[in-house]
């Protein structure tokens, strides 16, 4: 690699100051900063880092994953494989630190601790406590991934607790996933070894996991959106936060990652320095990662912006190589081999039945919020039809079911589902948090049946079916996950499928990304995985009917 220059406006986050300098760069390193009188009016700073993502949720592989983030100045992740862990196990793992290793990008997975998250659904693979402590000896292993089994760490479950201590005796961090918890559990929870919460949807909630030693990740996804409630902690703990996406779908990485944070941070008057310690410094000194910070003698890992206020990304540096310049990426597209667990049968119409007693006529209907993984649970009069509680379309009452993925002739789950609002048709995917089973909302039998048949035709992906007979599909052959076709044609064929789905009626921004977290039984109130509807405040099962 050639020794080269460049000269701006050098943004040092560590003495809080902006000079002009030149940067020399050799062989990746920096070897010089040398201040100087003048510089082009560019600023030059640490690249941007996401501190928690779970990669496949972009429905792209690691290599295009990265072409695309760092176009936004993104040069690093740190990554849950969790959710390909739940359908292929540790081969799922390592085929992610494969695929990482085709790009210069910076990826750092870690241990998926809950795999499966719970025992209510069924998951493709399971990971124990010996599976973890062997896994955390790995060199590309960081840290043990969120410890979504809260109940379990509270309760001190032997597993759990097993799990923690190989990462404290290797002394890798541990990050936390508890929505909602508080007060006492909240520091019996980092009092266990926990470090970091991205789940908090209030600032109180903040507030409190702050106090008890925790980092704040502030999330910004596709679905799940916390930067409004939560960004003002980076006034009082500027320390204490970093930004994550948490879950990305491939439309919206085509616009922007991590720099939507910085920007809308800074348009709201919080101080240059702290925001960009968040994005920039907090994680690398969290997780011990062999990222440059623009130091002499670090790596050369750096990005140029325009200005301080506008801050569009001129360029990244990843290693001393120019990967992203001008909104295009450097990097090459590689393709990926192919792995996979799918194993069901295809589906009847009559599958879908919910059966309704004679006594009664109230449900259970899950109620999906906008920009929120948590849910709430509304009590609504069902309605009838040959002794069958069905779709009430008109008030926005749709079914809800979930297939097992893994196992042929297996009776599928169904519930009911508000705010959605399809007028007709059905959405389906295999991206379902966390197990990834078969997920699909419709407002008729019929073309749910059709697009979770479509959904095993292809073994995973996503799809909308407008009728019984009409059906989109953009197939995920790997893993149900992800393809590895070009991200930026990947963006179009899902910003595609999203349209159609809101031609049907949908009013959700993402429609998919939310459809995925309807199965996720660790976040509240309530969610349907494919062992029943289950009260994620109580963690036990409940009945649709009342």
């Amino acid at each position: 690699m050639n020794t080269f220059t460049i000269s701006g406006q050098l943004i040092d986050l560590f003495k809080r100051t902006i000079y002009p300098a030149v940067i020399e760069v050799k062989e990746g390193i920096i070897k010089s900063i040398t201040k100087v009188d003048n510089a082009p009016q560019q600023y030059i700073l640490p690249g941007f880092i996401d501190a928690h993502v779970h990669i496949e949720s972009s429905m792209l592989t690691p290599v295009e994953f990265a072409r695309m983030a760092c176009v936004h100045g993104t040069l690093a992740t740190v990554s849950d494989p969790h959710e390909i862990a739940n359908v292929c196990g540790i081969p799922g793992v390592q085929f992610m630190i494969d695929n990482s290793k085709q790009t210069p990008f910076k990826i750092f997975f870690g241990a998926p601790s809950c795999v499966p998250a719970t025992s209510f659904e069924t998951a493709g693979a399971v990971i124990d406590s010996k599976d973890i402590k062997e896994l955390l000896q790995h060199p590309d292993i960081w840290y043990l991934t969120e410890m979504m089994n809260y109940p379990g760490v509270l309760h001190q479950d032997p597993e759990v607790m097993a799990k923690i201590q190989a990462a404290i005796d290797i002394g890798k961090p541990i990050d936390g996933h508890a929505p909602g918890l508080r007060g006492n559990d909240v520091v019996q929870y980092a009092s266990a070894g926990i470090t970091t919460d991205h789940e908090c949807f209030t600032l109180d909630e903040a507030m409190d996991k702050v106090q008890a030693g925790m980092h704040i990740l502030i999330r910004e996804g596709s679905a799940a959106k916390n930067f409004e409630a939560l960004i003002d902690i980076i006034r009082t703990h500027p320390e204490k936060v970093m930004f994550c996406s948490d879950d990305k779908h491939p439309d919206d990485l085509a616009l922007h990652h991590i720099n939507q944070l910085v920007k809308r941070a800074l348009d709201k008057g919080y101080d240059l320095f702290d925001v960009l310690r968040a994005a920039c410094i907090n994680p690398v000194l969290h997780y011990e990662l062999p990222v440059g910070l623009l130091r002499q003698g670090d790596p050369a890992d750096f990005i140029i912006v325009n200005n301080t206020e506008q801050f569009d990304i001129i360029s990244t540096y990843i290693d001393g190589q120019c990967v992203a310049k001008d909104g295009k990426t450097l990097l090459p597209y590689t393709n990926a081999a192919h792995i996979n667990n799918f194993n069901t049968s295809p589906k009847n119409i009559s599958d879908f039945v919910i059966p309704a007693s004679e006594q009664g006529d109230e449900i259970r209907v899950i109620e999906a919020i906008e920009g929120q993984l948590v849910t709430e649970e509304l009590i609504l009069s069902g309605k009838r039809y040959n002794s069958h509680w069905i779709q009430d379309v008109e008030i926005d009452i749709l079914k809800i079911s979930v297939v097992n993925r893994y196992q042929p002739d297996v009776p599928l789950t169904s519930a009911f589902i508000k705010n959605f609002g399809l007028q007709r048709g059905a959405i389906a995917s295999t991206v379902a948090h966390d197990c990834h089973n078969i997920v699909v909302v419709g407002a008729g039998d019929a073309s749910m049946c059709a697009a979770v048949n479509a959904l095993i035709d292809c073994k995973g992906g996503i799809a909308i079916a407008e009728n019984a007979t009409d059906v989109h599909t953009l197939p995920l052959p790997i893993a149900g996950l992800m393809t590895d076709a070009e991200g930026y044609s990947i963006a179009v064929k899902y910003a595609a499928m999203n349209a159609i789905a809101k031609q049907l009626g949908t009013t959700m921004h993402a429609p998919f990304m939310t459809l995925s977290f309807m199965a996720l039984l660790v976040i509240p109130a309530i969610k349907l995985s494919d062992l029943g509807l289950f009260d994620g405040s109580k963690f036990q099962f409940t009945t649709v009917e009342v």
